[in-house]
């Protein structure tokens, strides 16, 4: 069975939100056109606590997109975004969520960052998701969402290290680019094995 994983497409990480990804909003209508090619479909929902540990504001002195060390290893410092039942944590409007199965939840542990749609930051502490693919017995994974070097990378390329087959659809994500994080993220997801379609 082939799913399509949707990450974490948000408010506050399109144009007008807290967090905005250049062109985030471009790539719902095409997502949504997508979503009756595959036998499952999954959304992925970033939901941060107020007062995050990955959030600028917690940290005096840094600024957005610093850099600080956690107990888990370097953490980009970002702007508040997607706090829980905000309304930029809510998915795109234009989204059909109607089509989802599955909504999973990931960065509420209010000390530890999640980027990927299958473990926290820490690269250990599962989501879940494995479980559910595994027991519904999905083993090829297209995803598609924002931002292709931070969430959509790190759950394509743990989703091959746990051996499922993945494609990303880039002409369905947008990048942040940080630093040049976009060309390094496809180099690594590449090298994990992930097809970039």
């Amino acid at each position: 069975m082939h799913a399509l994983v949707v990450i974490d497409v948000q408010n506050d990480f399109c144009p007008g939100g807290a967090l905005a990804v250049t062109g985030g909003d471009e790539i719902v209508a095409p997502i949504n056109a997508m979503m009756a090619e595959f036998d499952a479909v999954i959304l992925t929902q970033d939901w941060h606590p107020a007062g995050h540990s990955s959030f600028a504001s917690q940290h005096p002195g840094k600024a957005p997109l610093e850099m600080t060390e956690m107990p888990y290893g370097p953490q980009v410092l970002w702007p508040d975004h997607c706090v829980q039942g905000s309304l930029g944590a809510a998915f795109h409007p234009r989204l059909d969520t109607d089509r989802a199965e599955l909504i999973i939840r990931k960065g509420f542990r209010p000390g530890i960052d999640s980027y990927s749609a299958f473990f926290e930051n820490d690269h250990e502490t599962p989501t879940g998701l494995e479980g559910y693919l595994r027991t519904r017995g999905i083993d090829r994974l297209t995803l598609v969402g924002l931002a292709t070097d931070f969430c959509v990378n790190f759950s394509a390329v743990d989703a091959a290290t746990l051996g499922f087959e993945v494609t990303v659809r880039e002409a369905a994500c947008r990048g942040i680019d940080l630093g040049g994080s976009l060309a390094v993220a496809r180099a690594g997801m590449q090298e994990a094995g992930v097809t970039l379609a």
